[in-house]
């Protein structure tokens, strides 16, 4: 009996659900994907580097160690390089030495002339005062207002020096026309007027730190210091004055300079003490130069 061919059962195709998220693809892609591509290729190329070479606490090691290396390389090089040099610096400084103790030695011996010829000119000026007519009294009194000769009596002692500190003067400045600074320096100017002071109260001779001042002198200033016939004075200044002692200081100390000098000490600071001495030496000066005087003669007289 013929029968119906059997029909194949229908496979039944269960419906396909979608993701719940799959309307949001592009924050879920977002959120799978948080690092660039480039950027994590980077990241892995350099854990893969850092796992293949040294620790980084190793590589410090190594580099702090090659630092001290260098710098021990640098001092051995200097004291090797001071080592030559020692004996060439130690021949410089011998020679330098000879030649300061050569000239020193020449020095002394210029020095020791002078004082010669200065004894040969002081004897000689003294004969050409007597020969003038002149008596030896007043040939000694020539020598000694010249200042020729050493001198030494009955005087004043005069010590100036700058303020401990400089300060600044206050009203009736006494250097208002000097053109210095207000400072507690004593300047050349003052002692200049110092000098001229004991001159004019009857001062016989006058020195200033054995430097003997005569009609020719000059008192000067080199920046901050002063001079005295060229020859630099440090402070304290001590002026010797051969004279009558007492007259002089009261003299002296009543004068105009005298007051000038104590308004320097009260409006600057400037140290000063005067005292009656019963004997005070003076050197001689340096050089003297004799000058004659002649009358002059009008033309066409005979």
């Amino acid at each position: 009996m013929c029968g119906m061919p059997q029909q194949p059962p229908v496979r039944s195709t269960p419906a396909r659900t979608s993701r719940p998220d799959a309307s949001m693809s592009l924050l879920t892609n977002v959120m799978d994907h948080s690092l660039d591509d480039g950027y994590a290729e980077a990241a892995a190329r350099k854990q893969a580097e850092g796992a293949g070479g040294l620790p980084r606490t190793l590589r410090a090691k190594l580099g702090l160690a090659a630092g001290l290396v260098l710098a021990a390389l640098v001092v051995t090089v200097g004291a090797a390089q001071a080592r030559i040099a020692a004996p060439v610096v130690a021949k410089e400084r011998e020679e330098l030495i000879d030649r300061i103790d050569s000239e020193t030695r020449a020095a002394d011996k210029l020095e020791s002339t002078v004082d010669e010829l200065r004894d040969d000119v002081s004897a000689r000026q003294q004969e050409a005062l007597k020969q003038g007519g002149g008596s030896s009294g007043r040939a000694d009194l020539a020598s000694i207002l010249s200042g020729a000769v050493e001198v030494h009596g009955p005087g004043v002692k005069l010590v100036v020096n700058d303020a401990k500190e400089a300060t600044t003067g206050g009203d009736g400045d006494p250097r208002e026309t000097s053109g210095f600074s207000d400072t507690g320096r004593v300047r050349d100017r003052d002692m200049q007027r110092v000098v001229n002071g004991l001159w004019a109260s009857g001062a016989e001779a006058v020195s200033i730190n054995g430097q003997r001042l005569t009609a020719l002198s000059a008192i000067r200033a080199a920046g901050d210091a002063i001079l005295v016939d060229n020859k630099p004075l440090v402070p304290p200044y001590t002026v010797l004055a051969v004279g009558d002692g007492k007259n002089l200081s009261t003299r002296f100390q009543n004068s105009a300079d005298g007051v000038y000098l104590n308004v320097l000490q009260e409006n600057y600071g400037i140290r000063t003490a005067i005292s009656v001495e019963d004997d005070v030496q003076l050197p001689a000066a340096p050089s003297v130069i004799v000058r004659t005087a002649q009358p002059r003669t009008e033309k066409g007289t005979s």
